[in-house]
């Protein structure tokens, strides 16, 4: 199985790295991939997925470009992706989605993708100018989640983050089932799908969602929640659908 992982900055991509490179495998060590825009570091193991992360940069707008970029290479390589995921950390709902929790979506939803109208926010599906939900595969997100311990739900994405109490309930209202939000898995979930590829979205939870608080955020304890994540994660997909030995020769 050949995955992409996409994060919006380093710290996040080396997190998934570091997480996906568990001590003591004799797999050789990350090698670093040359992709229009960006450099993917790429994990092999001695059984298991190939994985790549790619820091895209932040937003939905970065995000997309870079994963399909990334999704473009591999296709022209021969080496098409199997699974796309944006990871990184994020803002949790609460109390569903405590800080230092882990969160895998079961949908990725463009929360501000629209319209302001008279009777309030109106998405871009309802206005009839496409989607603005990507649901996940149900298989996966339930795989993730027994290997992780991540609570599924659905994750938002926002091109502002929200620093208010109103901003929250005005959010969680529209979307009762949100955990997380976060800026770039809508932007990545739509590149997957005009290659017809399945999306995830996983975060760490490293703030609440609401009025912005910097001392209650724990970014270095998110980031190494997100680093075994990705320990455990990589470990079920190489379970689930090993490379083959003739792949695993493969640049």
């Amino acid at each position: 199985m050949r995955v992409l992982v996409v994060t919006a900055v380093p710290a996040e991509r080396d997190a998934v790295v570091r997480g996906a490179s568990p001590a003591g495998d004799p797999a050789e060590p990350p090698a670093e991939i040359a992709v229009p825009g960006g450099m993917l570091h790429r994990v092999r193991h001695s059984a298991g997925p190939v994985l790549d992360a790619l820091a895209a940069g932040v937003g939905p707008g970065a995000a997309g470009a870079g994963a399909a970029a990334a999704l473009a290479a591999a296709a022209l390589r021969s080496q098409p992706y199997d699974l796309v995921l944006s990871a990184g950390i994020g803002g949790g709902f609460q109390p569903a989605a405590p800080v230092g929790s882990l969160v895998v979506s079961d949908a990725i939803i463009a929360a501000d993708l629209g319209a302001e109208t008279p009777d309030g926010f109106r998405s871009t599906a309802e206005l009839g100018f496409g989607t603005v939900a990507h649901q996940a595969p149900e298989h996966l997100v339930r795989a993730v989640a027994e290997a992780t311990g991540a609570a599924p739900g659905a994750v938002l994405t926002v091109s502002t983050a929200t620093g208010s109490a109103a901003r929250a309930a005005e959010l969680t209202a529209r979307h009762p089932g949100a955990l997380a939000e976060a800026m770039e898995g809508f932007g990545v979930a739509e590149a997957a799908a005009a290659h017809g590829v399945p999306a995830l979205e996983v975060r760490a939870v490293s703030n609440p969602v609401g009025p912005r608080d910097r001392a209650a955020w724990r970014i270095g304890e998110a980031l190494d929640v997100l680093a075994r994540a990705f320990g455990r994660w990589a470990d079920l997909m190489g379970r689930l659908e090993p490379v083959s030995e003739e792949e695993e020769r493969t640049p």
